[in-house]
């Protein structure tokens, strides 16, 4: 779906203006996009392997949910609004905690200049997965690992096709606050 998204510029401060999604990728414009990590009780942080159909690193192992802030939205609204869309639940503003923006710059060989940044939150997860709603053109697949694990496959990054590697300090970040959240 090419919906419209705002632009911003290199700070990430709003611009005023507002373009779609394949100019934005096209011309590399700097943009927001809300990516949620969720974990459970038992420890465990929820992985999505992107859809094979994705234009950018298809079923890649990365972040429980994310995407694109739609214009006029906030980043909490798009958080919301993506988790329905992507895994059909429904989640509270105030159940996502946020740890901060991250810039992740990056130019792909089939010519999308990615320039986001990922206003990023945590959230606890109280669904099983047997519950969860795949968005199909999003979502290849699904499932929980320890933390443990997740710290092992941040430290091998880029092995068995999880995590941008050019992204490390970004998942760490994400491993410390989920970590703080269950001491």
């Amino acid at each position: 779906m090419d919906e419209y998204i705002d632009i911003v510029d290199k700070h990430g401060n709003p611009t005023g203006t507002s373009d779609l999604k394949s100019v934005i990728h096209q011309k590399g414009y700097f943009h927001h996009t809300a990516h949620v990590w969720f974990y459970n009780k038992q420890g465990e942080v929820l992985l999505s392997q992107r859809s094979a159909k994705k234009t950018i690193c298809p079923l890649m192992w990365d972040v429980s949910v994310a995407g694109h802030i739609d214009a006029g939205e906030t980043p909490e609204q798009g958080a919301i609004r993506e988790v329905q869309e992507e895994i059909g639940i429904t989640v509270l503003e105030s159940s996502l905690q946020p740890i901060g923006i991250f810039e992740c710059f990056q130019s792909y060989e089939n010519g999308i200049i990615d320039n986001e940044f990922h206003n990023t939150f945590i959230a606890e997860i109280t669904v099983p997965l047997s519950k969860l709603k795949l968005q199909e053109e999003e979502v290849e697949a699904l499932k929980f690992v320890t933390l443990e694990t997740f710290k092992r496959l941040i430290e091998n990054i880029g092995e068995d096709n999880h995590f941008v590697p050019l992204n490390k300090a970004y998942y760490e970040l994400v491993w410390q606050n989920i970590m703080k959240k269950l001491d």
